[in-house]
This record gives C-alpha cells, sequence and structure tokens, in this order.
C-alpha cells in the first residue's frame, strides 16, 4: 500500500510538520543528547570542540598568510578568516551529507511506525541548526572578546544562511530520497564533498588565485556565500546582493526539486529499504 506524499494523512507539508511537532522535538532533543551520551563531561563536548578549533585556527595558524588578507600586521586575520568559512561550510556539509542518508539510516523506524518522512530532514536541520548556534555564539564571544566584532553587519548573515539553508536541505532532500533506490549516491557525495571543500575558498582567499582559475571558483555556488561570511567577520562588510539573486534562485530551485522528487519516490521508500 503506498503511504501518502509526506507519509502522513495530509499532503500538506506545513500541517504535517505541525501536527508532529511534538514529534519532530523529541527527535531533535534526542539527536542532541546522542551526540553526546555515555561521554564524561556530555553536552560541555558541544562547547569544548567549537573552542579548541577556534584557538587552533587563530592562534597556532594567525601568522599564517595575513599578509593576503591586506592585514599584515594583524595577528589573528588569518584565523578569524579560516573560522567565518570552516563555521559556514561545517554546517552545510553536514546538513547535506546526513540528509542523504537519513531515510536508509532510519529504515527500522521508518518500517515500525507511520510518521510524516519528511520530518526526518526538518529534524536533521534544526539539530545541525542548533548545533550550528552553539558554535557561532561561541565564535562571537571570542570576536568579542578580541575586539573583532563586526557590528550591525553581522546581521548580513541571516540571508546568507537562510539561503544556504534552503540549497543543503533542498539538495540534502533530493540526494537522500535517490540514495535509498541508488545506493552509490551516498558514497558519491563523500567524494564530492572532498573536492568541494579545496574548491570552496575556505582556507584560501580568492585574490591569491590565477585569474583563470578565478573565473572557474566563482561559478561555485558556495564560493559567494563563503566570501560573503567572510567579508562580514573580516571586514565588517555587508554582502553584496546584487550578486546573489542567481544563488536564491538556485536555493529555491533545489528546494522545490528535492520535495518535488520526494513526494515522487516517498510512497516506495519502505518497500525499497
Amino acid at each position: 500500500m503506498r503511504f501518502i506524499q509526506w507519509g502522513g494523512q495530509s499532503p500538506n507539508l506545513v500541517s504535517a510538520l505541525w501536527r508532529y511537532r511534538g514529534f519532530v522535538f523529541s527527535m531533535v532533543v534526542r539527536e542532541f543528547r546522542g551526540r553526546y551520551l555515555g561521554s564524561l563531561l556530555g553536552s560541555l563536548w558541544s562547547i569544548l570542540n567549537p573552542l579548541s578549533m577556534i584557538f587552533i585556527y587563530t592562534v597556532i595558524f594567525s601568522k599564517m598568510m595575513r599578509a593576503r588578507l591586506a592585514a599584515p600586521g594583524d595577528t589573528l586575520a588569518y584565523g578569524v578568516f579560516i573560522c567565518a568559512g570552516l563555521l559556514a561550510w561545517g554546517y552545510f556539509s553536514e546538513l547535506l551529507s546526513r540528509c542523504q542518508s537519513i531515510f536508509i539510516e532510519q529504515a527500522n523506524l521508518l518500517k515500525k511506525v507511520n510518521f510524516p518522512r519528511i520530518t526526518l530532514p526538518v529534524i536533521l536541520l534544526i539539530s545541525s541548526t542548533v548545533n550550528f548556534g552553539i558554535i557561532f555564539g561561541i565564535f562571537l564571544v571570542f570576536l568579542l572578546l578580541s575586539g573583532r566584532f563586526p557590528g550591525w553587519s553581522i546581521l548580513g548573515f541571516l540571508p546568507l544562511l537562510l539561503i544556504q539553508q534552503s540549497f543543503s536541505l533542498g539538495l540534502g532532500i533530493l540526494l537522500g530520497t535517490l540514495n535509498v533506490f541508488f545506493r552509490d549516491i551516498g558514497h558519491f557525495i563523500g567524494i564530492v564533498l572532498q573536492f568541494w571543500f579545496w574548491l570552496t575558498p575556505i582556507i584560501y582567499p580568492v585574490a591569491i588565485l590565477p585569474e583563470r582559475v578565478r573565473d572557474l571558483i566563482v561559478l561555485n555556488p558556495m564560493t559567494q556565500l563563503v566570501t560573503s561570511y567572510q567579508g562580514i567577520i573580516l571586514y565588517g562588510q555587508w554582502p553584496s546582493w546584487e550578486k546573489l539573486p542567481f544563488h536564491i534562485m538556485g536555493a529555491v530551485g533545489a528546494l522545490v526539486a528535492g520535495l518535488w522528487v520526494f513526494r515522487r519516490l516517498s510512497g516506495d521508500i519502505v518497500d525499497e529499504l
């Protein structure tokens, strides 16, 4: 028997998520606790891990490439630059990589309980956002203490994150659905993300690249987002909104495509699992 589009009784996404909001909340809490269950320090690791990352990149590697950032006398410039890119990329790659395997990982739950399957990627979205919020909050405290807080331009992060969330969630739902039927997708995405990371200006500024390479790097949809994050944090610059319309359309397109494919194939997911 085919399940209704979203795996529940209502074909409407918003109403399905609202009706199962308690389930979503409990799963997010369970997801967060599961990260640190059984560890001695528990949820303190959610603070210690990002603190160690910030320390490594801002203190140990702070002298590297600082001249390339037009801040030769700023010992923290490169560390702040790379942290801004890594935080954004970590959020993107976590949501995408986990979404593409979520239906396979939750196969037992899907077979035993009838609930809107679309809640699974939404749970990952909320969980990843909470995790990112904790890490980013610690980073903001560091910026305040070091006198590098960018001011009101930090609000520019909000629309950029919305674009990134829509893109990664839509792509994740699309790949996650297809991965149920074509298992090679999961292995392929792991390789793609490795190349994608190095083709995104996270640990190097675009300005140091040869012009021909620079033109190719700009075609990467994550390039403009990451450089916008870095511009906000490092220089207090507002994002160049005129460069983002294609990113907005791409994010909406990815989300629509992901939901469309999911809606078409969701009724066969359990049978395939």
